[in-house]
């Protein structure tokens, strides 16, 4: 079809270009302004590291820093006046055997829900996943005088309980789903050969669900490890502090030292749970994509 070119009106087609070209303009200023908002503070961690506690008081807070050396100073009045190797400890001991213990107990509670004949499935499940439809905080008094009168407040039992209990809700919603996908007829062909249930679960079942469970129990391990409000109530004392407690305590009571040891504590306890997620990286994304499908 041929085009009159008398016909088109090329003012109002520039006028159109240039409002297309100010409003690129304006995406592109408020990414740039969301990109500074989000990299300063990293910025700002990356060079107070690397600084003195005499260069960070005697030098502006963005500055550069003069050389590379101080970090290992950092680091090391870090770690000693933090106590963090106690802390990291506890924190690995209740980030790991805490949400292994919940995803394999949501794994049992999937598995019951979807693949047994129980009589009310939808409401063992509704039971279970309502310990996340409430917040949180409404749990701190009551888990306070409980565990206080039990004699389970500052111990490691007590911790762990309550992280393997709070950590199963979410888990079993995953796995749930992921268990409602896979074929029944592995079940019913095991069972015609005499396996029992825990049988069809360990051997079955389990084998094929590692990636969504490898993919839950990162996510609740990164949980745990950086909870904050539940270790400070329930678990205050020196022997069962949390790492991110002990960063709390550390930041009020040692503020004289310096926020480049604050900050360079900070970065030491995220470490941990970044090299963990490096090493299940490939799990997870497996986990996740199996999800999805």
């Amino acid at each position: 079809m041929a085009v009159d070119l008398n016909t088109l009106d090329f003012d109002e087609i520039a006028r159109k270009e240039a409002a297309r070209h100010r409003g690129r303009r304006w995406k592109v200023a408020v990414a740039l302004l969301f990109s500074l908002v989000w990299v300063v503070p990293f910025y700002f961690l990356a060079i107070s590291i690397f600084k003195s506690s005499t260069e960070y008081a005697s030098n502006p807070p963005l500055s550069l820093p003069a050389g590379l050396s101080p970090i290992a100073e950092n680091a090391q009045r870090a770690w000693e006046l933090g106590n963090m190797g106690q802390s990291m400890l506890n924190s690995g001991f209740y980030g790991t055997l805490g949400a292994a213990l919940a995803v394999f107990f949501a794994a049992m509670a999937a598995f019951a829900i979807t693949r047994i004949d129980l009589p009310w499935k939808n409401g063992w499940f509704m039971l279970i996943f309502a310990g996340t439809v409430f917040p949180f905080q409404m749990y701190l008094i009551p888990l306070f005088f409980g565990y206080q009168k039990l004699g389970l407040l500052n111990s490691h039992l007590g911790m762990l309980l309550f992280y393997t209990a709070i950590c199963v809700p979410f888990p079993t919603l995953v796995l749930r789903n992921f268990m409602s996908g896979l074929s029944r007829e592995m079940d019913e062909a095991a069972r015609m050969d005499g396996a029992g249930e825990f049988t069809v679960f360990f051997r079955v079942v389990l084998p094929n669900t590692v990636g969504p469970m490898i993919a839950v129990f990162l996510l609740q391990f990164t949980w745990i490890w950086n909870d904050m409000l539940f270790s400070t109530v329930l678990g205050n004392r020196l022997e069962t502090r949390s790492i991110m407690n002990a960063l709390l305590i550390f930041q009020g009571s040692y503020s004289s030292i310096g926020p480049n040891i604050v900050l360079t504590a900070a970065l030491i306890a995220s470490v941990p749970s970044l090299i963990l997620f490096f090493l299940l990286r490939r799990h997870f994304m497996q986990g996740l994509q199996v999800q999805q499908a």
